[in-house]
């Protein structure tokens, strides 16, 4: 008997089927994707909702509002990440909205400084061992004459660049987005962001809101189901994880939180 013992767990140490290591999505972007505390609800990240999409897997979301990449950087966030990432995980990359505000120095950066800055972000995903994907800044509400427009265009452009001369995984998030939005049409879509008045009993925001950037419960369950038909579509090891249109992300009714049920 004790023969037996010894033999299988010979065998469990050589496969490693003992202790498996769980795969870890981590996300390094700003307030569009960040977690939040109750008391700012509505408002809620895309990131957040991923989860749900993402069974078994544990979402690492780093990612901080009013941050560009020259700022997630400068403050020591990235590092952090570093010390963290290890071989298996895989690590979203979105910025851009900070990146392109000219008129706060501390966030703003030039194109040339965003390629190189993602391009820092891929080397510490190398380094670690992970696999890296990039995404497009995701969409603003922003109609004219009843079209959605394109968000931070040269940033968006600046980063399917560097990820087709690094051959890194690209999820055009911006583009994905934008039809939503387009689809949804200038009044429905008000549901994605954050739009109520003073009676609506938003707790983050009992004076009411109008803002055209930052998602809803809805918006961000929406946006993270493009987020999951994206990393479904690549070739990734947790792409067999992921399972994209789930009642959670297709609802059309608040939940009253993040709830994947």
């Amino acid at each position: 008997m004790r023969m037996r013992w010894l033999g299988a767990a010979a065998m469990i140490a050589l496969t490693g089927a003992a202790d498996p290591v769980p795969p870890r999505i981590f996300i390094a972007s700003d307030s569009t994707a960040q977690d939040y505390k109750p008391e700012k609800y509505p408002q809620s990240g895309w990131g957040t909702m991923l989860r749900c999409a993402a069974p078994g897997v544990t979402i690492e979301n780093r990612a901080i509002g009013g941050r560009s990449t020259n700022s997630f950087i400068r403050e020591g966030r990235l590092d952090k990440i570093a010390a963290d990432l290890r071989k298996g995980d895989t690590l979203l990359i979105q910025f851009g909205h900070n990146d392109a505000s000219v008129d706060k120095p501390e966030r703003y950066t030039t194109i040339d400084q965003y390629k190189a800055n993602l391009r820092r972000m891929l080397d510490v995903a190398k380094t670690a061992g992970a696999r890296a994907v990039i995404l497009t800044p995701v969409a603003r509400r922003d109609f004219r004459s009843g079209v959605e427009q394109p968000s931070f265009p040269t940033y968006a452009d600046a980063a399917r660049e560097v990820a087709k001369a690094t051959r890194t995984p690209l999820l055009d998030l911006g583009k994905a987005s934008q039809a939503m939005v387009q689809a949804a049409g200038p009044d429905a879509s008000r549901a994605y962001y954050l739009h109520y008045d003073g009676a609506a009993g938003a707790p983050g925001y009992p004076n009411g809101v109008s803002d055209d950037t930052h998602f809803s419960e809805l918006g961000a369950r929406k946006i993270a189901d493009l987020v999951a038909v994206g990393l479904k579509a690549t070739r990734l090891p947790v792409a067999r994880r992921i399972t994209p249109h789930v009642p959670a992300l297709t609802r059309t009714t608040p939940a009253g939180g993040p709830s994947c049920g």
